[in-house]
């Protein structure tokens, strides 16, 4: 395979039209045989592999400065720049990262994996370039509906205010998770999809690739019509207007074209766009077909078919939402539902195909979302915020004070709770529940079960002020009507002596496997499935502070998080007396690397049944220390 023989961005550059079609169809490939093993972004790397190639061929990495916003889409570019051999680790304990990182490679600068931030960054880069005096180009990538996050424009309006030398390349495929959401990306469509300019522009490269070599003149003409119809055809010439040059379209899947533009473009003196054209999950059937997300995060699967048809369907705690939102907005007309690019991830095409008039698909533009919500809320509209546990913390400043110092009743609904698993530090979401009891007024729900969803969002939206219900990824246990509580009440799941389990959320699970473990050791526990971690339920707090030993269990920060809140509610409750001592178990304040699955991690950290035991052990057998000594 000519793919072996490319071990670095060097290696590219030998080789010839025949050649370089002949790689990137290996490439394409090879990208889906080990995606179909680790699971993956599939379809955004796809449609990168000649973008990609033609990048490396001209600029000179890593003396000239790539940059990837989103970071999902540079699995070609890590593949040509020295990490082929250990690409099959991708997304593994211990392997590569599904995003660039900084430290895998010097050709990575920015472990991107939250969008719309590398316009930011360039500015950054290219002043302390300028400042250094080095000859070094700084080039951004910006694609997969990056553009529709809030950050880029204020990245692109300051890379014109202050003309930094930064080459922009806007890789347009039309989406992000599904088609994107923008004014402006309908602009562009309109513009490269108009018959007369897209024939004029033909006709004119085809003549001058008959022409003599006119070197300068021949390309500045070109470019000349091609503003002149663009001016005609999209009187507002937006990035222009903010003092950034701009060229294209061009096909995304032309590299001699691309190069031939990008090498012309690095010669200009300011911040340029460079626009090309690419198709997401170019090249393999089954993401070409795949219409809703053309799989963007594709599942393991059978390279030779494809996932199966019912693979994107909401699993788990988000198909427990996707039904409770059906459900909801039948009983209640007003609802409306927001999410930032992610329709079918948190669950609401359901909603979305029910009830098109309230939902709003806003691409990515996390603090937008929330702060529309609370226009919507002030106008007594009940919103609900769909969105990611990690993508939460993007927006807590409009959480705190759009929403919660007004006291409005939005209801924020984070999926992907907790330790994550496959995706990496960037992508556990540990921060939600620290964050959310900082904001005073805000409900807290932690579901245990599939059946607890529907039941928590429904009391969600009976409550006058701000509210969260944050569940896990995955599987999500299944339990009888006798296991599930109900208002704002805690409920108590076994009854014991020795010790108090305080379990928030899926955490339970592991609970009540600890407490099984530590009977057969003479042990008995109390386990309370927490439900509501604030305002916590009265009765938890007084029945855990009559046990010698309390323990809290979180699938979130151990430093200002539940356990810490549950801990100072205890303690306030015998002011100057001797409250029991409170264990407080959950994640490490660091950035937690990648595995397969969010267990192993777990098992890790001591957050499975079995670390539970041990932990709880442990601190018994320390304060019977203590008691002996006293």
């Amino acid at each position: 395979m000519l793919l072996e023989t490319i071990n670095s961005p060097a290696d590219l550059r030998a080789l010839d039209a025949a050649e370089l079609e002949m790689l990137a169809s290996e490439i394409r490939e090879f990208i889906v045989q080990t995606v179909a093993v680790t699971a993956g972004h599939l379809g955004s790397n796809l449609g990168a592999v000649e973008l990609t190639l033609a990048v490396h061929r001209v600029f000179d990495s890593p003396r000239d400065i790539i940059l990837w916003d989103t970071g999902h889409q540079a699995y070609v570019h890590k593949i040509v720049t020295g990490r082929r051999a250990e690409f099959a680790t991708l997304r593994q304990e211990g392997g590569l990262s599904g995003y660039p990182s900084r430290s895998e490679s010097e050709h990575d600068w920015v472990e991107n994996s939250h969008a719309s931030t590398i316009l930011s960054y360039a500015h950054g880069i290219a002043t302390g370039v300028e400042e250094s005096g080095a000859e070094r180009k700084v080039v951004a990538i910006i694609g997969d509906g990056s553009m529709t996050g809030g950050l880029a424009f204020e990245g692109l309006n300051n890379l014109g205010h202050s003309g930094k030398r930064v080459l922009i390349i806007l890789n347009d495929n039309g989406r992000s998770y599904a088609p994107t959401i923008s004014r402006m990306s309908e602009g562009v469509s309109r513009l490269r999809m108009h018959p007369g300019y897209m024939r004029l522009s033909e006709r004119l490269e085809q003549a001058l690739r008959e022409m003599p070599v006119m070197g300068e003149l021949a390309y500045s003409s070109l470019q000349g019509v091609k503003a002149a119809l663009r001016e005609v055809l999209e009187p507002t010439a937006f990035f222009e207007s903010l003092g950034v040059r701009y060229v294209g379209p061009i096909d995304g899947h032309d590299v001699a074209g691309m190069e031939q533009a990008l090498r012309h473009a690095s010669t200009y003196e300011g911040p340029i766009v460079v626009h090309v054209l690419t198709q997401k999950g170019r090249g393999y059937a089954p993401a070409e077909d795949d219409d809703e997300k053309c799989l963007h995060d594709a599942p393991v699967f059978d390279p030779e078919t494809g996932p199966p048809a019912d693979w994107a369907k909401p699993k788990g705690y988000t198909e427990a939402f996707a039904t409770a939102m059906v459900e909801l907005g039948e009983k209640h007309p007003q609802v409306h539902a927001i999410t930032a690019a992610m329709p079918g991830p948190t669950g609401l095409l359901p909603f979305e195909a029910r009830f098109p008039d309230r939902f709003h698909d806003v691409g990515i533009a996390e603090a937008h979302a929330v702060t529309a919500a609370a226009g919507m809320a002030m106008t007594g509209l009940p919103p609900v915020v769909a969105d990611y546990s990690t993508f939460f913390a993007r927006a807590f400043d409009q959480a705190n004070l759009d929403v919660g110092l007004h006291g409005l009743p939005v209801v924020f609904a984070l999926d992907r709770a907790g330790i994550t698993g496959p995706d990496g530090p960037s992508h556990h979401g540990v921060l939600d529940l620290g964050l959310c009891l900082k904001i005073p007024g805000m409900t807290i729900f932690a579901p245990s079960s599939a059946q607890e969803v529907g039941v928590m969002m429904a009391t969600a939206l009976e409550l006058d002020g701000p509210s969260s219900v944050r569940y896990a990824r995955g599987v999500a246990r299944q339990v009888d009507d006798s296991q599930v509580g109900s208002g704002l009440k805690a409920r108590k799941a076994r009854a014991g002596d020795d010790v108090c389990l305080l379990a928030v959320g899926k955490m339970l699970e592991a609970a009540e496997g600890a407490a099984t473990l530590l009977a057969a050791a003479g042990i008995e526990a109390t386990v309370w499935d927490v439900r509501v971690v604030k305002p916590l339920d009265p009765a938890l707090v007084a029945d855990a502070a009559r046990h010698p030993l309390v323990v809290t269990i979180e699938d979130g920060l151990r430093v200002g998080g539940a356990g810490s809140f549950m801990a100072d509610a205890i303690a306030s409750l015998d002011e100057g007396g001797q409250a029991p001592p409170v264990l407080v178990l959950g994640t490490p304040p660091e950035y937690i690397p990648a595995a397969a699955t969010p267990d192993a991690i777990h098992a890790r950290l001591g957050l499975d049944a079995a670390g539970i035991h041990a932990s709880v052990v442990k601190a018994l057998a320390r304060s019977s220390a203590t008691a002996d000594l006293d």
